[in-house]
């Protein structure tokens, strides 16, 4: 009897992702993602026949993870494996993608409310035993409460990494690298595989150097951010090395903040997020949004591609003046204003240019090339890897160097493909 590994998403493709794990007639979904479109509609995955779920297990909150789950729910209520923050988080994510994308999806509220009864907060290194497998959630290292999804089936040991991360930051610890050596198939993000990011510390000291710099010179910055992880990640790098600047943070960064100090136990270093809610401005009204942009100062907002939310509001305010300066410090995204803005040098076809100082800094928290291998290298007993989370470029890129260095047999997957294990 086979093991069954179905690429139901991300497959060639960066988000999305979806992978179902079947031997034996039933199995676990992991993760059930949405991309977008060029006119910013959802994309779900592949379908799944709902009777074959037994459980899902979720890596983590962002909607290319997370964004379908509750479409599960119109017909069936498995129960959903995952850490205890990200249970929390998961309703204030898709609350929100319902209020701007409620339109085209095929589920609504209720369904989100059956996915959150049906999860079961889920501590790493432990093991849930279903029916014909067992699962166990590890730490990933890409935002807090991130999880890699063991599977152990038979003989067989799978490893599904979701997003990772290698480094260290304020908010996250590395991905837990002490779990990997029995880990025989392996099903990897490759977002960055063909990538290797510059050191942290010093993208670091460049973020604060230019931020002081804007600053001296009058201006006010805006960093538009991820609502979950990128905008905690600064504002506690701003409360650790630049506590005395006068910083306002506004949109959903705000109630994800205070979720995430309530699970504190999943933050490197609580503290200094604890002390960046302490002292620095939460934007409540439309006044304080207005007194923000009448001194100098940093603005810390969502969305992080610019595609909305408050960072937009303020982007068209502060983009006339060369004082200025926005600072991307999120991945932007094909067609997104954010890309337009570091290819074009503006946000919208019939836009000015705009005048504002333009930067992007790499604060990634996907490994790059070198922490992807690392992983691997981990892995004693490998005998297969399956590239999801990736373009086909960096996918081809990436499976080429584990062939030609480490010898390990490597599937590019795409969407629909169904990857047998004897």
């Amino acid at each position: 009897m086979t093991i069954d590994i179905r690429i139901l998403g991300g497959g060639k493709e960066v988000g999305r992702a979806a992978v179902f794990i079947e031997y034996n007639g039933r199995g676990v979904l992991m993760d059930y993602g949405v991309s977008f479109d060029e006119n910013d509609i959802p994309q779900l995955p592949l379908h799944i026949n709902p009777q074959k779920i037994q459980a899902i297990t979720l890596t983590h909150v962002h909607l290319d993870h997370l964004g379908a789950i509750p479409y599960i729910y119109i017909s069936k209520s498995p129960p959903m494996y995952t850490t205890r923050i990200t249970i929390k988080l998961s309703r204030y994510m898709l609350e929100d993608f319902l209020k701007l994308s409620g339109y085209y999806l095929p589920f609504e509220y209720n369904e989100v409310l059956s996915m959150i009864d049906s999860s079961k907060p889920t501590n790493y290194g432990e093991i849930i035993e279903l029916d014909n497998m067992s699962i166990e959630l590890r730490d990933a290292g890409h935002i807090p409460g991130s999880s890699m999804i063991k599977t152990y089936i038979k003989d067989k040991t799978i490893l599904y990494t979701g997003d990772i991360n290698v480094i260290e930051t304020r908010l996250t610890k590395p991905l837990d690298f002490t779990s990997l050596s029995d880990v025989q198939v392996l099903i990897m993000e490759a977002t960055y595989g063909a990538v290797t990011h510059p050191p942290r510390k010093l993208i670091e000291e460049l973020f604060i150097e230019s931020v002081r710099e804007v600053i001296e010179n009058g201006g006010t910055v805006l960093i538009p951010a991820f609502s979950v992880g990128r905008s905690q990640e600064i504002l506690s790098l701003l409360a650790e090395k630049a506590p005395y600047l006068n910083v306002y943070y506004d949109g959903m960064v705000r109630t994800i903040s205070d979720v995430m100090l309530e699970e504190k136990n999943y933050l490197n270093k609580p503290g200094l997020l604890e002390k960046a809610l302490r002292e620095f401005n939460r934007i409540r009204s439309w006044s304080d949004r207005r007194k923000a942009l009448k001194s100098p100062s940093v603005i810390v907002a969502s969305a992080g591609m610019l595609k909305g939310g408050p960072a937009l509001y303020y982007a068209k305010k502060l983009s006339d003046s060369p004082k200025n300066a926005i600072f991307l410090v999120s991945f932007q995204a094909e067609g997104t204003p954010g890309r337009n803005l570091l290819k074009l040098g503006k946000m919208f076809e019939n836009q000015e240019l705009v005048k504002a100082r333009i930067e992007w800094f790499d604060f990634s928290s996907h490994a790059g090339k070198d922490g992807l291998l690392k992983l691997i290298k981990q892995c004693k007993n490998l005998e297969k890897i399956i590239i999801i989370h990736s373009d086909e470029e960096t996918a081809h890129t990436f499976a080429k160097h584990i062939e030609e260095n480490i010898g390990i047999e490597t599937h590019i997957a795409e969407n629909g493909d169904t990857i047998e294990l004897e």
